[in-house]
């Protein structure tokens, strides 16, 4: 009887393990497909040869999902005709964008929608939509467009950090180089921290340089990281000859993730000020001075409150120089773009310290930010 309850023991205990090993073995494949998190919102359409080495898989699967948050942008001027006063409308440009959200708003570069009067935004199926210019910041070199389109259509890409990236990090971008349109380009981080000038003079700094082939027509466009996230928009290129040379530069997220919602909100930055008129950057070389001349104080504004003086012209007629910015904070300014950038780390409401230069003496002055 004890050998009959043993062997019916041992039988159950096979038993269990045996479904223990098979539930652990199911966890394990789980584990081991999980999916990225751009992944999980969309099924990939292709069935993948098995020929493709893994690599070439995951390469495949990155564009195959972030393909149709990739969109077409072509832009037109409306102008009159000189003799017969006939309205015309002429193609002026062509670029790249992408879904920020289910909403409609497409990111591209502020350089693809300047001067135009109209846009048109063409989707992943062909479709094309009237686009309406939400926002812009030219200082930046991004503008936010709207469209009208189903919501299933409307594919947002998820969106990194770009302060942890690193020289040799794997990248991809999608976009319409030379008006073909859903182009893939792999490459690298060449490198990082670079800066490039804005359409408004103000330079754009801690640009991320990349390899992966840029062209005109890709502008607008996303610059992917190995999971899918985008990680920058890709803006220009460095050429001789205006193709691609193997330099090719993007603003990063980081930029795009404080710029856009501002976009979508005013329709513009909206930045925390001092509210001065500085002078043009030739007179302040031409006097000698290091810094930003102050021309003129806002009446009430942030500096005038703290006490910051203008130029002026004393009453023999002769001119008196305003205070000169040598800093903000810890930040030494060398020229009037250098304060542009400097206060864009501050919020409206903030006091900062000011240092300035007047009548041969540095003075710190503190000041509460006005917004502009």
């Amino acid at each position: 009887m004890n050998k009959i309850i043993r062997i019916i023991l041992s039988i159950l205990l096979i038993g269990i393990g045996f479904f223990v090993g098979t539930s652990w073995n199911n966890t394990d494949t789980i584990i081991t497909e999980k999916k990225s998190p751009i992944e999980q919102n969309y099924t990939i359409p292709v069935e993948l040869p098995t020929s493709l080495n893994t690599a070439e898989k995951s390469l495949i699967k990155r564009f195959e999902v972030a393909a149709p948050s990739v969109v077409f942008i072509t832009t037109s001027l409306v102008k009159r005709d000189y003799w017969t006063r006939n309205v015309h409308e002429i193609p002026s440009g062509t670029g790249s964008g992408f879904f920020w959200d289910n909403k409609g708003h497409v990111i591209t570069n502020y350089h693809v929608v300047k001067g135009a009067s109209r846009a048109e935004v063409t989707l992943n199926d062909q479709t094309t939509y009237n686009a309406t210019l939400v926002g812009a910041a030219p200082e930046k070199d991004l503008a936010v467009l709207k469209i009208d389109a189903p919501e299933k259509m409307l594919r947002p890409i998820p969106v990194a950090k770009s302060n942890n990236l690193l020289v040799g990090q794997s990248v991809l971008a999608i976009g319409n180089p030379f008006g073909l349109d859903q182009t893939l380009t792999t490459g690298i981080i060449s490198a990082l921290g670079r800066e490039i000038n804005s359409d408004a003079g103000v330079p754009i700094r801690d640009v991320i340089q990349t390899d992966a082939a840029i062209n005109p027509g890709n502008s607008g466009g996303p610059l992917l990281n190995s999971s899918g996230q985008l990680i920058g928009v890709n803006t220009a290129i460095y050429s001789p000859s205006g193709a691609y040379a193997g330099i090719g530069f993007s603003i990063p997220a980081d930029v795009v993730s404080w710029v856009v919602p501002e976009l979508i909100k005013y329709g513009k930055v909206q930045r925390p000020s001092l509210g001065i008129e500085l002078a043009n950057p030739s007179v302040t070389e031409r006097l000698g001075l290091t810094g930003a001349l102050i021309i003129d104080v806002l009446k009430d504004g942030s500096a005038d409150r703290a006490g910051i003086q203008p130029t002026i012209r004393d009453e023999y007629g002769r001119i008196r120089l305003g205070d000169v910015i040598l800093a903000i904070g810890e930040e030494k300014i060398k020229a009037g773009s250098d304060l542009i950038l400097a206060l864009e780390k501050y919020k409206a409401g903030e006091s900062v310290i000011v240092k300035v230069f007047r009548e041969g003496e540095e003075l710190a002055i503190e000041v509460v930010l006005d917004r502009f």
